[in-house]
């Protein structure tokens, strides 16, 4: 079984390529939608159930997004065979990296950060000003962080049919036609 981390910044399209891997057949979870991250406490530990949408203003910096080992740990058992994509970001992912047999790291330019997360529709994070800030903040530094691991690191500013063959060359799996 080969499972891969799909990453990024926010508004880097690691969504989108999620949606795409699974119309092409392939298992593929979002990790934010399909329940393998959530908000948290830095000072109490204790999950947010109901997080504020829009974040006031310094909401980020207690609290934090993080994903569940227990639920990447599972993925990973169940999908002995084959091949398992999780894409998503969190800032605990030390904790789980041990569990991906692969890293794909989508990086983007602020220009194209700004855009998407003024434009895209299938959330709102990043409108708001403590949100954006949050995802300029990171966004040079995916390169670096991802390196060090091995990741491939791919140019998603580019048409999204060649991120996707990106993704799927970089976890050596057969590409399928739509």
């Amino acid at each position: 079984m080969t499972l891969v981390w799909v990453t990024g910044n926010s508004g880097a399209g690691k969504s989108t390529i999620c949606g795409m891997l699974r119309v092409r057949g392939h298992v593929a979870f979002d990790a934010d939608e399909d329940g393998f991250c959530r908000w948290f406490d830095r000072v109490t530990g204790e999950v947010v159930v109901n997080p504020p949408d829009p974040v006031p203003e310094g909401w980020l910096d207690r609290f934090g997004w993080a994903i569940d080992r227990q639920r990447v740990q599972s993925l990973a058992e169940e999908s002995r065979s084959g091949v398992a994509f999780l894409c998503g970001s969190a800032e605990n992912e030390a904790d789980v990296r041990d569990l991906f047999d692969r890293i794909v790291c989508l990086v983007i330019d602020e220009s194209t950060l700004r855009h998407r997360l003024a434009t895209r529709t299938t959330n709102s994070f990043g409108r708001h000003p403590e949100e954006l800030r949050a995802a300029l903040d990171w966004n040079p530094r995916m390169t670096e962080l991802y390196q060090p691991y091995g990741a491939t690191i791919i140019d998603a500013t580019g048409p999204v049919t060649a991120v996707l063959a990106g993704v799927l060359d970089a976890a050596v799996v057969p590409r399928k036609a739509p």
